[in-house]
């Protein structure tokens, strides 16, 4: 079973050793550099610009106060990955949680992406959460083929939500049910 103060480790499909496990302030700068090269790339991240060392910081120990998860995917002593989960702190919706997760170039390709669904849908189990939602561009198809075959459904789709490179795309709602 995973928890939030627990490390689940695996080997990835070049042999590499690949950690899932809670953030930590010493993660900031890998998170931040990681971040900006996603947001360089200019697609496929909500963020346009990573957030500084004290705002990572500050981030960090926000999710950790707050019970929510907030997990490292740690390649080679280095963070290239992070998946978490929000719950929401309104009454009426403390059911749910917002999942996110991104991946860099260093950790992606290594077919990690079921261990981090697995995980981040345990975690949710386990701290009593009934839906796990999230939002995924439309023509990420790899990322929606990962949500589908994690158990993820299509909820809706707001047309013409965003536009990356000069083009208009869907953003597609998913959520998993527990």
């Amino acid at each position: 079973m995973y928890i939030l103060q627990l490390h689940h480790s695996f080997t990835a499909k070049n042999g590499n050793i690949v950690t899932l496990r809670p953030a930590k302030e010493k993660d900031a700068d890998d998170i931040i550099t990681s971040v900006k090269e996603i947001v360089e790339a200019g697609e496929y991240l909500q963020k346009e610009t990573a957030r500084s060392l004290e705002e990572e910081l500050s981030f960090i120990n926000e999710m950790k106060e707050k019970g929510n998860m907030y997990t490292v995917v740690e390649v080679g002593g280095k963070a290239v990955g992070i998946c978490r989960i929000v719950k929401s702190e309104l009454e009426m919706k403390k059911h749910t949680g917002n999942f996110r997760t991104w991946i860099s170039s260093d950790g992606q390709g290594l077919g990690i992406s079921h261990e981090i669904m697995s995980y981040s849908i345990n975690w949710a189990s386990e701290n009593g959460l009934y839906k796990i939602w999230l939002t995924v561009f439309a023509e990420n198809e790899i990322a929606v083929k990962v949500y589908k075959k994690a158990g993820f459904i299509e909820e809706g789709r707001q047309k013409g939500q965003v536009k990356i490179n000069g083009q208009l795309q869907d953003e597609i709602l998913m959520a998993y049910f527990l």
